[in-house]
C-alpha cells in the first residue's frame, strides 16, 4: 500500500512539474538571447492580443515573477491530480482558455502575461470544492489550500496598477463555475445505506406522483345522440 501512494503521489506531481519546467525554460531563452516575449501576451480586444489567450501563461517579466507563480503551480497542480485525477486536464484546459479570454474580452488595454490565471483558477476549484461534495478528505484540502494560499484573494482587487487583477479575478471565477459544475463528478462521498434507501423511497414517491397525474387527466366521451 506504501509503494502504491508513493507512486499515486510523484504521478500527480508529474505534469505540474513540467509545465513548470516549461515556464522556467521559456525564461532561460529570453533571458540568454537578451529577448522579451512581453508583446505576445494577452492585448484586451485587439486581434494581435488573441494570441496571448494561448501564450500568455507561459510568459513572465521577470524571474521573481515566474517564481511566485511556480510554488502554487506545484502545489495546487499536485493536489488536483492526486484528488482530483479524472478530472484534472480538463479543468486544467478550460481554466487555462477561458480565464485568458474573459482577461481578452474585459481587461484593461495593457499587456497582460503570467500564469496568475491559472493559479487563481485552481486555488478556487480546490478551496470549495471539498465544501460542495461534503467529503471530509476533500474539505481538509479544501481548508489546507485556504490556510496557504488564502491570501490570494486579495489579488483579484484592483489595489496594483502594475498586476493583472482582471486575469487573478477570472481565473478565480472559473475555478468556482468549475467546482460547482463538476461536483457531481470525480470523488463523491460515499453514502450510508440510509441514505441511498431514504432516495429510493424518494424516487418511488415521485413515480407514484407522475403515475396518479396521468391517470386522472382524461376527457369523458359523449354519448351519442346528445348534443352538448
Amino acid at each position: 500500500m506504501e509503494v502504491q501512494e508513493k507512486k499515486k503521489f510523484f504521478a500527480a506531481l508529474m505534469f505540474p512539474l513540467l509545465f513548470v519546467l516549461l515556464l522556467w525554460s521559456i525564461k532561460g531563452i529570453e533571458v540568454y538571447f537578451g529577448l522579451d516575449f512581453s508583446s505576445l501576451g494577452i492585448l484586451p480586444r485587439t486581434a494581435k492580443g488573441l494570441v496571448g489567450v494561448f501564450l500568455a501563461p507561459l510568459i513572465h517579466g521577470d524571474v521573481n515573477h515566474l517564481f511566485n507563480n511556480s510554488i502554487p503551480l506545484l502545489v495546487l497542480g499536485w493536489a488536483l491530480f492526486y484528488f482530483y485525477k479524472s478530472l484534472a486536464f480538463r479543468l486544467i484546459l478550460w481554466s487555462y482558455l477561458l480565464s485568458g479570454l474573459y482577461t481578452w474580452i474585459s481587461a484593461r488595454t495593457n499587456y497582460h502575461i503570467g500564469a496568475s490565471g491559472l493559479v487563481y483558477a485552481l486555488f478556487g476549484f480546490l478551496f470549495i470544492s471539498g465544501f460542495l461534495r461534503k467529503y471530509i478528505p476533500l474539505i481538509s484540502i479544501s481548508f489546507l489550500v485556504a490556510f496557504l494560499y488564502g491570501s490570494l484573494v486579495w489579488g483579484i482587487l484592483p489595489w496594483d496598477k502594475g498586476m493583472s487583477w482582471e486575469g487573478h479575478f477570472w481565473g478565480l471565477f472559473i475555478g468556482l463555475v468549475m467546482a460547482i459544475y463538476y461536483r457531481k463528478r470525480g470523488p463523491q462521498r460515499k453514502k450510508y445505506s440510509w441514505e441511498i434507501e431514504a432516495e429510493l423511497e424518494e424516487e418511488n414517491e415521485d413515480n407514484k406522483v407522475e403515475e396518479m397525474e396521468y391517470v386522472y387527466h382524461f376527457v369523458p366521451k359523449k354519448e351519442e345522440g346528445k348534443e352538448s
